[in-house]
């Protein structure tokens, strides 16, 4: 792909490498990982805190097993979300798994068949009966990493940590791949690491819904943290000229923001 060998311009690769893991990374190793955003739904609270006990005792220590790390488990909860409307927080679950390859996404499924540790440990979970479902259904979509962020980050391990999720949902081709090339030939993803906006992923989807879109989460060690980071991103001045280029006009025609909190035992 033509994406995979731009070249950055050197002073502002210098200082995304300082402050921005990802950018540094993705210099050293452009082999990029897909990516697998799950939500799961579930009847009611106490149907989803189940799960999280079998995400944290047996779904997570097998898909590391299978080669999937590090993995991401959240909520999303009433009070970090105003403008969602909640009347309380919702008993949906939010999943990141990292796959080093395409075969590693094909193949999942059946290496959690034929790992007997997984079975045994999830055997309540795995082979709940229809009439007590463990959950209703899960939606999932797969992403390619970035060029310039080919491999999921952990930004942060603080305990008081949040995640923003947030999807780029674009009116056509043309402008989708416009807002990804905005990110990285455009230097956005630049901006992102002058402003302390510390990426865990960055992701074209491939397969899902609100298609064409691009997905990317943040992780901050506090609430704090997060509001300063996005005001110094919005004061940039490479920012305002960038947003206001008629280059990437319209590229965006919808936003999904989420704030979501990290469950016990999820490794982002």
């Amino acid at each position: 792909m033509r994406r995979r060998d731009f070249i950055v311009r050197s002073g502002m690769a210098a200082s995304a490498a300082m402050v921005f893991p990802g950018i540094a990374h993705a210099r050293k190793n452009k082999q990029k990982q897909f990516i697998e955003l799950r939500i799961y739904h579930f009847d009611s609270p106490e149907k989803r805190g189940t799960y999280e006990s079998f995400l944290e005792s047996a779904a997570i220590p097998a898909w590391n097993r299978a080669g999937v790390r590090p993995v991401g488990a959240f909520r999303l909860l009433m009070n970090d979300n105003p403008d969602l409307k909640l009347t309380s927080d919702s008993t949906d679950l939010f999943i990141v798994l990292p796959h080093s390859s395409a075969d590693s996404f094909v193949q999942l499924p059946s290496r959690l068949a034929a790992d007997r540790a997984f079975q045994q440990a999830g055997e309540a979970i795995l082979t709940a009966p229809k009439s007590d479902a463990a959950f209703t259904r899960y939606d999932s979509s797969l992403m390619m990493a970035f060029d310039d962020f080919p491999q999921v980050t952990v930004p942060t391990t603080a305990p008081g940590r949040l995640v923003q999720l947030r999807i780029y949902e674009s009116h056509n081709e043309e402008r989708a791949g416009k807002k990804i090339q905005m990110f990285n030939q455009g230097g956005e993803l630049t901006i992102f690491s002058r402003s302390r906006m510390t990426g865990v992923f960055f992701g074209q989807t491939l397969i899902g819904s609100k298609l064409p879109s691009l997905t990317y989460m943040l992780s901050f060690p506090s609430e704090q943290e997060q509001k300063k980071a996005w005001d110094t991103f919005r004061s940039d001045p490479e920012w305002k000229r960038l947003s206001k280029a008629d280059e990437y006009k319209d590229a965006v025609s919808n936003v999904t923001n989420l704030i979501l909190r990290p469950i016990q035992g999820s490794q982002i």
